[in-house]
């Protein structure tokens, strides 16, 4: 399965609103993960845009895994 390196950006008050772009595609995680990695450092440090590697059978799922909306864990008193 390959790995596809993601571009997310959020607007300003619309959390759940998500725009993805495609920016690679690699078969092996380091290769992925040296290409995010070299995108996050170009950044401007632009608020509400993040990089992302996502493993998935195909392009489709990447994405889905992505927008997929997930709870913040509730962390207890003894785990801060």
């Amino acid at each position: 399965m390959p790995y596809y390196v993601y571009k997310i950006s959020e607007q300003a008050g619309m959390s759940l609103v998500k725009n993805l772009e495609l920016l690679g595609v690699s078969d092996s995680f380091k290769d992925a993960k040296a290409q995010a990695r070299e995108i996050r450092e170009k950044q401007d440090g632009a608020e509400g845009v993040s990089v992302k590697v996502m493993f998935a059978e195909n392009q489709l799922l990447a994405e889905e895994q992505l927008l997929e909306h997930r709870e913040k864990p509730i962390v207890m008193e003894h785990e801060k």
